[in-house]
């Protein structure tokens, strides 16, 4: 490996190849199970397939009489059609009784159709009923047969395919595995991500910045954005520019991805990328995009680690282009950013140089796309002014005011 300290880059990767790689080490792991209380947001890791059907009885869909439809016709206003009620049924407590011609049976919503009965008549289509000392009721209007009640399996059917593998769950998803027993779900597991911070300037996060140190930005950043992505933060350590304390934080990280923040460049204490060649494979280092060149990749006992600048809009830059998309698979979702993308006119030209990815931060007023003109990757206020960014590719020299781009909203 060519050392690039002090040095520069020979060559950089374009963002397609580096993008390509993530892909290529990117893959779900292995399914966990977990209590369906924690099964919301997980996505599945096998189909879902139903042992019953719901429901597994005829139930009431109203309050009223459960009838024979045939009892009812003819029935009005001026023509009632009186039935003797012969009981009740409530939920869970079905009525002991066969409906015969002219009888009927007080239900309420949820109970099981008793026996003979082929509709419910609805109670505001009746008179006479008012206490359950009455023995008989007057049918105002007819009802056809079938008519509200819940039929066995009307929601779900008996080895019926309720959500397929790779599915995200829902609220209303968790709600259907319940209704058919489901205690426990198979899921993907979440991948577990270490943060390594690098530096002998930077404090801890939360620390009041004092003389040349400077407090932690990205550990709490890089964090937030592996729990968005579905991943698992299992350690955050802060590690001094020494290259025997950062080969001793490498060796100790067993995460499925390593993160590492600040030491990726090509400065006199930059040794992290050394020490990912000497441990496993420095795949890639340097990339053709603005910020964020400094990043990299590699793997270390076949682990994916990734290089990700100090500067803290070059750190989320990188975290989303690269990292955040192998976490995501890994996690069993899509590759693809969680951002909502619209397409509007820029107000103002975005310049970039041929050859090179520009991530260009934005706002948006009027429907329009306005670029903030900042230079500079430390500027991290520059992503809360923003409303979100725009990609200019490297086979662009930018777009003209005017133009329609694509907009990624953060959220």
């Amino acid at each position: 490996m060519r050392d690039v300290r002090m040095r520069g880059f020979a060559n950089r990767t374009s963002v397609q190849q580096a993008r390509a790689w993530v892909d290529e080490h990117a893959s779900p792991l292995e399914p966990e199970t977990v209590p369906l209380a924690k099964a919301a947001g997980r996505v599945l890791a096998a189909p879902m397939v139903s042992s019953v059907d719901v429901p597994s009885y005829a139930r009431a869909m109203m309050d009223g009489y459960a009838v024979r439809a045939e009892d009812t016709l003819g029935a009005g206003d001026y023509d009632p059609r009186p039935l003797k009620i012969i009981g009740t049924a409530l939920p869970a407590r079905p009525a002991e009784t066969t409906v015969e011609p002219g009888t009927a049976v007080r239900i309420m919503t949820g109970a099981p159709l008793p026996e003979g009965a082929d509709a419910v008549l609805p109670v505001e289509q009746t008179r006479g009923d008012t206490d359950a000392s009455s023995s008989t009721v007057l049918v105002l209007a007819p009802v056809a047969r079938g008519r509200h009640i819940g039929q066995v399996g009307e929601d779900v059917r008996k080895g019926s395919t309720v959500l397929p593998a790779g599915r995200r769950l829902r609220p209303q998803d968790v709600g259907v595995l319940s209704s058919i027993g489901c205690q426990h779900v198979s899921v993907v597991r979440r991948p577990r991500v270490a943060i390594l911070l690098t530096g002998n300037e930077v404090l801890p996060a939360g620390s009041k910045p004092e003389g040349y140190r400077i407090a932690d930005a990205n550990g709490p950043m890089l964090a937030a954005l592996v729990e968005r992505d579905d991943g698992e933060v299992t350690a955050l350590h802060y590690v001094p520019d020494d290259r025997s304390a950062l080969k001793e934080a490498l060796c100790e990280s067993n995460a499925d991805v390593t993160l590492v923040s600040g030491g990726s460049s090509v400065g006199q204490e930059d040794f992290v990328p050394q020490l990912i060649a000497e441990r496993g494979e420095l795949a890639i280092h340097g990339i053709a995009m603005r910020p964020s060149s400094p990043a990299g990749m590699g793997t270390i006992e076949g682990r994916p680690i990734f290089l990700l600048p100090g500067n803290p809009v070059s750190c989320l830059c990188a975290y989303d282009f690269f990292a955040g998309r192998l976490i995501r698979q890994q996690a069993g979702g899509c590759a693809e950013w969680p951002y909502p993308a619209s397409r509007l006119p820029l107000a103002e030209k975005v310049s970039s140089a041929i050859g090179r990815t520009d991530y260009v931060r934005v706002r948006l007023e009027d429907n329009a796309v306005i670029p903030l003109a900042i230079r500079g990757a430390s500027v991290l206020t520059s992503t809360t002014r923003a409303d979100g960014f725009v990609v200019v590719p490297e086979s662009s020299e930018g777009y003209a005011a005017g133009s329609q781009v694509t907009v990624y909203r953060y959220r």
